[in-house]
């Protein structure tokens, strides 16, 4: 059963990092083996967005690209918008402890979880894609999909307070379009019908549920607060509110 713990509803970026290094202290204290990694990724940074920076370079590192590379574009992105983007991890991390029972507290999606992993880079290869760094963004696109078995393209477009719950499998096309507070389980595809270049993914809207194992085709919506069950197959659009299921999948 999942653990009680102080609300999130007020969280801010300064107050979620006091969390995280009291967090992180207790950790290292408690297990010797956590320590340089903690002291790595948080204990010796400054900030919210310098730990992120830190974590998610460490993992995006490649024998070419060192952690240097992806740490300088993460630096870049905080500093073009700290409030937004430290609002965004808020959001992100509070939608993960209202909906994952394993997420004891902060620090472990923080440390731990893909799919919140998986979300972070996505806002740095979409940063970059749109401030003249497409290959660098592809590349980010390409580690997360080695390291996570994620795969989104750097240009789509998503909101906060999203939840890639275990993630694996998740695709989402360069045209799609995810709205504030969706959760996903794994498995899911936003997918095209079309090898056009024109708007041709799904939009999915604030609110949504996407089941394990959905597939949704198509410049199609699904509408505010739908539920789509796990397993169908969606090519027509769902008006906000209902349930879709089956393939081809059919409002019940």
């Amino acid at each position: 059963m999942k653990q009680e713990q102080a609300p999130l509803s007020n969280q801010t970026p300064q107050t979620l990092w006091v969390s995280l290094r009291s967090a992180a202290e207790k950790l290292a204290a408690e297990d010797a083996v956590f320590a340089p990694f903690l002291t790595d990724t948080i204990l010796s940074a400054a900030h919210l967005g310098d730990a992120m920076g830190r974590l998610l370079s460490q993992k995006l590192q490649t024998p070419h690209f060192p952690a240097s590379v992806f740490r300088d574009a993460y630096a870049a992105l905080w500093l073009r918008g700290a409030e937004t983007l430290g609002g965004k991890i808020v959001r992100d991390m509070q939608t993960v402890l209202a909906n994952d029972p394993a997420a004891h507290d902060a620090l472990r999606p923080f440390l731990f979880f893909k799919g919140f992993h998986a979300l972070q880079c996505h806002r740095l290869a979409h940063d970059l894609w749109h401030h003249g760094r497409q290959p660098l963004a592809l590349l980010v696109q390409n580690r997360v999909s080695d390291l996570f078995g994620v795969d989104i393209h750097p240009a789509a477009r998503i909101g906060c307070g999203i939840m890639f719950d275990h993630a694996t499998g998740i695709v989402i096309g360069e045209t799609a379009v995810v709205e504030d507070d969706v959760l996903f389980w794994h498995g899911v595809t936003l997918g095209g019908r079309a090898f056009a270049p024109e708007d041709r993914h799904p939009k999915v809207r604030q609110g949504a549920q996407i089941g394990a194992g959905a597939t949704i085709l198509g410049n199609i919506e699904i509408g505010a607060g739908a539920k789509i069950a796990a397993g169908s197959v969606v090519v027509k659009s769902v008006p906000a509110g209902a349930t879709a299921a089956g393939t081809p999948a059919r409002i019940i």
